[in-house]
């Protein structure tokens, strides 16, 4: 699944399906559980059904009805954080348990 069309194209995957949407949201928006299923059953259906090497599925889903999140999407510089050398948490709880296991015996979560 992809959110970039330009270099998905550029890059011939043997398939692939397109949604417009910003990058970071390529199943759906944040908390709309029955969009995002609608989109991965579209995205397996248009897997099963491309026939031909890198050929690319245009889903289609609307991030909203017009293009004006694109212009802040692309127009608004970049606001993420900066990469540390050092891991990052998202809870005393993930912490824990990373310093916890070594990568062979780290059991996972349920």
């Amino acid at each position: 699944m992809t959110s970039a069309l330009d270099i998905t194209e550029s890059v011939y995957p043997p398939r692939a399906a397109f949604l417009d949407y910003p990058l970071g949201h390529t199943t759906g928006k944040p908390g709309e559980a029955e969009l995002q299923r609608e989109i991965l059953v579209s995205a397996l259906e248009a897997f099963t059904s491309i026939d031909a090497p890198g050929g690319v599925k245009k889903l289609p889903f609307e991030w909203s009805s017009d293009d004006r999140w694109k212009s802040e999407v692309f127009g608004g510089g970049d606001d993420r954080l900066p990469r540390l050398a050092t891991p990052q948490y998202q809870s005393e709880e993930d912490r824990a348990r990373a310093e916890s296991c070594s990568a062979s015996d780290c059991p996972p979560t349920t």
